[in-house]
């Protein structure tokens, strides 16, 4: 061994010691989580959607507070792409989602959504166009849920054909929460 390379090395083992030990120093004392964090679930969806001539996929991040046996609400983080034709979307933005279960198997929800999306379009004659914009959603859902998977239907009151990123005002959806 070159003797250039030697304190690298030893700089490197150091460094893989120092990470192992702070691991294992973590994981002998575990605390307890507060009251809070024990309420708190993670989870969010997946969405993939085709139309004639469209495409849409969306990935949506989330926790959720567990405020009793029937009541949530949280936040969540989204990004989502779409294609209808030549019109291509994408959008990031985030939501606030409530969640009602009044019997235990039967979940609505109300979830308000502002999404920053960026259109990239053709025109006739082969212009080409690219607006930003601000789209907001309140989806108003129902869903039969079982332990930590709520499957069903959720309708845009606010949905503009024009500017929305999604197909249509009313929606699949599928949700996990651990």
């Amino acid at each position: 061994m070159e003797k250039s390379n030697f304190p690298r090395l030893k700089i490197l083992v150091l460094v893989i010691f120092l990470a192992f030990s702070t691991i294992e120093a973590y994981t002998q004392d575990p605390k307890p989580k507060s009251a809070f964090w024990s309420q708190v679930r993670f989870g969010g969806g997946l969405g993939l959607g085709f139309t004639n001539g469209g495409f849409n996929a969306a990935i949506s991040p989330s926790a959720i507070y567990q405020v009793s046996d029937q009541f949530a609400a949280g936040l969540s983080v989204t990004f989502n792409y779409a294609k209808f034709r030549e019109d291509k979307r994408t959008a990031y933005g985030g939501s606030i989602i409530t969640l009602y279960n009044p019997i235990p198997f039967l979940q609505l929800s109300a979830e308000l959504e502002q999404l920053r999306i960026n259109r990239n379009y053709t025109l006739i004659g082969s212009t080409n166009l690219e607006t930003d914009y601000w789209s907001p959603g309140l989806f108003l859902g129902l869903g039969y849920t079982n332990n930590f998977m709520t499957v069903g239907l959720r309708y845009d009151v606010l949905y503009d054909s024009d500017k929305s990123i999604y197909a249509g005002a009313l929606m699949p959806f599928v949700r996990v929460y651990f």
